[in-house]
């Protein structure tokens, strides 16, 4: 779901020649979801092999990332690892609604609406762990480095940003801003042009946001972004405050009030400080960034052989 600062960022337009020659850090579970979501066909079916296993992920990963390779960006796959235990609050919401989204999916089904079928499926997406090895043994083939992260994929992306082994985060998300990712960049791996109503397409362009940027024109300090975070909400604590939004929690934050005094005046049911802590002391580890040759034999063996891609493809 992710922190929602969306309304306090300035993003900047940010030319793909300057991507050029440039390492980047992906959080792969975001990038898999989006492909896992918007890859289907028109009722909501994921695409499928002849066996009946999902392909979206593969699809958008052999379609997607050989694409940012030929504009000369390495994207650096980061994975997730063990998650704090504070995440499990965004998990049971996550469970609750896939359950109600299941049950307008199969009312859909009954009604044969395409439409609604279409929209319903996109919330039942599942990544599981067949298909995390899947996409790992894909970006090898590629010859693109794989991290595993510790805990928090942005997390990890976020620290290795901060050490200069890659220039930047990629995600749709906010999250690696908390965790002090010097720059965030969104929509690399979208599709570069969207259709709209009428059969007109729009062009998509990845958008730039720093951080000292953001810290500067807020004039806020890392610490003090993070718990404006969790006042609005995080995965740790899933809606934040009632009635809080991110204007309003900046207000609070600059009041100069203690932070212990913003909290117990709004009376919350989370443990501010433990998540706090989660933020700053999430497990991350020092890697080395390796690329490797292409491997053709396997990306055929992955793609063609076990899941009836075209060869010619």
């Amino acid at each position: 779901m992710g922190v929602k600062l969306i309304d306090l960022v300035d993003k900047k337009d940010l030319k793909w020649e300057t991507l050029q020659g440039k390492k980047l850090a992906i959080d792969a579970s975001n990038v898999i979801f989006q492909f896992l979501s918007s890859i289907r066909q028109r009722d909501g079916t994921p695409l499928m092999d002849n066996e009946g296993k999902i392909t979206s992920h593969l699809v958008g990963l052999f379609s997607r990332v050989p694409n940012l390779m030929q504009k000369g960006i390495t994207p650096i796959f980061v994975f997730d690892g063990k998650a704090p235990d504070l995440k499990e609050n965004i998990r049971k919401i996550r469970r609750a609604n896939k359950d109600k989204a299941r049950e307008k999916y199969e009312k859909a089904a009954l009604d044969s609406d395409e439409v609604s079928m279409g929209k319903y499926s996109r919330q039942l997406s599942l990544l599981n762990s067949d298909m995390v090895n899947e996409c790992k043994d894909l970006l090898t083939a590629l010859g693109l480095p794989v991290v595993q992260a510790p805990s928090e994929a942005e997390a990890q992306c976020a620290y290795m940003n901060k050490k200069k082994k890659v220039w930047a985060t990629a995600s749709q998300d906010y999250d690696s801003l908390l965790f002090g990712s010097p720059k965030l960049i969104q929509n690399l791996t979208l599709s570069q042009k969207r259709k709209l109503p009428g059969g007109k397409f729009v062009y998509i362009s990845p958008y730039i946001i720093e951080l000292k940027e953001v810290l500067d024109r807020l004039e806020l300090n890392q610490e003090e972004l993070l718990v404006l975070g969790i006042l609005v909400g995080t995965d740790y604590n899933p809606g934040g405050v009632k009635g809080i939004g991110p204007k309003k929690a900046l207000k609070l934050i600059q009041s100069g009030k203690k932070f212990e005094t913003i909290f117990n005046e709004l009376e919350t049911n989370f443990n501010w400080e433990e998540i706090l802590n989660t933020f700053k002391h999430i497990p991350v580890e020092d890697v080395n960034i390796k690329e490797n040759n292409v491997d053709t034999d396997k990306v055929k063996e992955l793609l063609v052989e076990k899941h009836n891609f075209g060869e010619d493809r």
